[in-house]
């Protein structure tokens, strides 16, 4: 197939679980089509462009600068996003330019099959109706979560605003598509319950077995690990409710228990919170996550908000990692609670599970290898991305 496949980004560095996704299915993809890649990307990433040609047969570059969440430059965006009916997370990679672009590629040429990747990249797409969206999450979901979780009144007016607007875009545009693919059983079937969907597939999370498996002279694993964007915001509420809850409780029971958050650019009130307790280390950016997984005992997931899959959760597996998630963390993957993970939603409960974990060694090697099996049976790139190809394929346009 001839395959046109735009996106909001390019995938390196690949720093986000959405990223990993769209790299991992691009690169089974680009073994057996032409991948032909547009997307938006800030000058100051040379890496994005230059290795593209991984994952892609030719490449289009649309200079874009999305200013980052918190910083001054987000200020217009922000006050603009008060009146627009289109969701700031969407707008804020809206490009005339792109859309110019992708809207001559069709024109001039013959694609068997249109991806959007993302919702926020569908104000870029000039027909839907020809275009198979890829929805990494269900994005409303998110945006009401936050808006249920938001202490300060000001948010939650801003969040519930924000949801309102999500829900009807996100509608609109799913329903406007040829196709939607999911990450999962959960989000395709909210996809068809909330916003009337018919045609909507899913594609499981995949993971590169033999990138993250454990060398044999790993450290003696050690503390705890969580694994994320730090400027995410269900990752920030993630943090701020482990830190807040379930490490006090931790540190009581086993004084000296390390914690590192390692992920890129932490917010300010990450560094703050993080400082304030003994024991927590704070990476930023790293340019190889493997290292940290190898060296932890348990990983956590404390997520409250979110939508999607964790990609990191199959990761940590991969690696060789136990670990403990809430019920939303793990929201739509594969899993035994008990056998493969555990699952813990109160405070108490979700510190009680890392300790087993942390003191029981027998029990945390056991819940290792049972997780990995797991993903080595079902949940490598290959098989994802024949199942990605055979969605494309019944999807297929005319020529």
């Amino acid at each position: 197939m001839k395959i046109l496949w735009a996106s909001p980004f390019f995938l390196h560095p690949t720093d986000r679980g959405a990223q990993i996704r769209s790299l991992g299915t691009l690169r089974e993809l680009h073994k057996r089509h032409e991948i032909h890649f547009a997307a938006l990307n800030d000058p100051a990433n040379t890496e994005g462009p230059e290795r593209a040609g991984e994952y892609s047969t030719t490449q289009t570059v649309v200079s874009h600068v999305a200013p980052k969440r918190g910083s001054l430059g987000m200020v217009p965006q922000l006050v603009a996003s008060l009146w627009e009916q289109v969701p700031l997370a969407v707008s804020r990679y809206a490009s005339e330019r792109l859309r110019s672009v992708i809207a001559a590629k069709m024109a001039s040429e013959h694609f068997d099959s249109i991806v959007c990747d993302f919702l926020a990249c569908a104000p870029n797409m000039p027909d839907l109706s020809r275009t198979v969206l890829f929805e990494h999450n269900v994005e409303a979901t998110i945006w009401q979560r936050h808006a249920s979780q938001a202490g300060n009144p000001l948010k939650q007016w801003f969040f519930t605003q924000q949801a309102q607007r999500m829900e009807m875009y996100e509608r609109n545009v799913c329903r406007s598509s040829r196709a939607v693919i999911a990450v999962s059983d959960l989000d395709a079937r909210r996809m068809q319950q909330i916003f009337g969907v018919s045609n909507v597939a899913s594609v499981p999370t995949g993971v590169d077995l033999d990138y993250f498996r454990q060398p044999v002279t790993s450290p003696k694993r050690q503390g705890l690990v969580f694994v994320g964007s730090m400027d995410w915001l269900p990752n920030i509420d993630a943090v701020r409710f482990f830190l807040g809850q379930v490490f006090p409780l931790i540190l009581a029971q086993r004084p000296g228990t390390t914690f590192t958050i390692a992920g890129r650019e932490p917010t300010a009130e990450i560094r703050e919170l993080a400082a304030a307790v003994p024991g927590v280390t704070v990476t930023g950016t790293v340019p190889d996550i493997r290292p940290y997984l190898w060296e932890s005992a348990v990983s956590v997931v404390p997520i409250r908000i979110g939508g999607g899959t964790r990609l990191k959760i199959y990761e940590c597996m991969a690696a060789g990692l136990p670990t403990v998630s809430t019920t939303v963390g793990a929201e739509g993957l594969t899993y035994n609670d008990g056998k493969d993970i555990l699952i813990a939603d109160e405070p108490a409960k979700f510190a009680a599970a890392c300790l087993r974990l942390l003191e029981q060694r027998e029990a945390a090697m056991e819940t290792a290898a049972n997780a990995l099996e797991l993903v080595e049976q079902s949940f490598s790139w290959s098989a994802i991305g024949r199942v990605f190809e055979a969605i494309l394929e019944r999807n297929r346009l005319e020529a």
